[in-house]
């Protein structure tokens, strides 16, 4: 297949063009050349800004389009308008786009945020939104020939988030892990490598309609197995004003968010996602997180002192 990769250089991007390559497909490129410009020398890239620039575009023909990066309604309607022609268009939005986590179990039929024109660009606050107008721009501009892949929280080497990057460069740094309880509280993310080749299967099977796409949950006690841990409860990280998601990763303990670590992805399993054992997600993290530069500056995470101090606080109370 000829395929359009946007993006295609960052994170779950140059996954999907490695499990592309690997398949036999010929891919284009198409971004601003700004993140890891030195990748997939032997594809032809296209330079532009999906802010207008889309010059480069115009009367190209390809059997699919891959969008990963998008999050921006304008830049997804300019993006579909440019390539009316395409036979197939991938759109890779959130779990995000759902209007209520507060119950286990969303599927894929559950309500969608509704999405305001004033709405800034990047506003973490209107991710959902944006996401859910950018799937909606997809599906009327390619009726009955778009594919909507919604992931939990994506990890594995190369995630520039920290989101989930601070548990296997914790592991590796060893002592107590200050964790929260109980071990067998359940999570879910899926591993770039799992989700990137999936993808391109359904986009070669030609499949459309929307997926939920991250596992189908894994326990807090199986991703630090091995570890010494206290498990603290969320009533003490509430005291100590502990923030839930970034400054304790995986961690959501409000009502309202709840359903965030529950969605029903058994779609996507029945469309054949599959998981690797999270042990080797942990591991690979940690090797490549052990590559980067040494000034990096986590985005995500306790720090170290931070960690020591609510230890001893839970020891305390203890």
């Amino acid at each position: 297949m000829k395929l359009l990769v946007f993006g295609g250089t960052g994170f779950l991007g140059r996954q999907v063009v490695e499990a592309a390559l690997a398949g036999g497909h010929e891919v284009t490129l198409f971004n601003r050349g700004l993140t890891n410009p030195e990748l997939f020398p032997e594809v032809e890239r296209i330079v532009g800004d999906r802010d207008g620039d889309l010059a480069g575009l115009r009367g190209r023909q390809f059997d699919a389009v891959l969008d990963v990066p998008a999050r921006v309604p304008r830049h997804v309607r300019l993006s579909t308008e440019a390539l009316a022609g395409v036979g197939h268009y991938t759109f890779v939005s959130s779990i995000s786009v759902y209007r209520d986590f507060s119950v286990p179990g969303i599927a894929e039929s559950a309500p969608l945020r509704e999405y305001e024109p004033t709405m800034g660009d990047d506003d973490m606050e209107t991710y959902g939104s944006r996401k859910a107008e950018c799937e909606r721009i997809v599906a009327d501009a390619f009726p009955g020939r778009a594919l909507i892949v919604r992931p939990g929280l994506i990890v594995g080497p190369h995630d520039p988030t920290d989101r989930f990057t601070y548990w296997p460069e914790r592991l590796a740094r060893g002592g107590e892990i200050l964790a929260p309880g109980p071990p067998e509280r359940r999570v879910q993310f899926v591993d770039a490598r799992d989700l990137a080749p999936w993808i391109l299967r359904l986009v070669e099977e030609g499949r459309t309609g929307a997926f939920n796409a991250t596992n189908e949950g894994v326990s807090m006690g199986e991703l630090l197995a091995g570890a010494r841990v206290a498990w603290v409860t969320d009533s003490f990280l509430h005291e100590q004003g502990v923030g839930e998601w970034m400054e304790l990763p995986l961690w959501l303990a409000d009502p309202a968010w709840i359903g965030m670590h529950h969605a029903d992805v058994s779609r996507a399993v029945a469309a054949g996602l599959t998981f690797r054992p999270v042990a080797d997600t942990v591991r690979d993290t940690a090797a490549w997180a052990a590559t980067r530069a040494g000034d990096h500056e986590p985005e995500a995470g306790l720090a170290p002192q931070r960690e020591r101090e609510l230890l001893e606080a839970w020891r305390a109370r203890s």
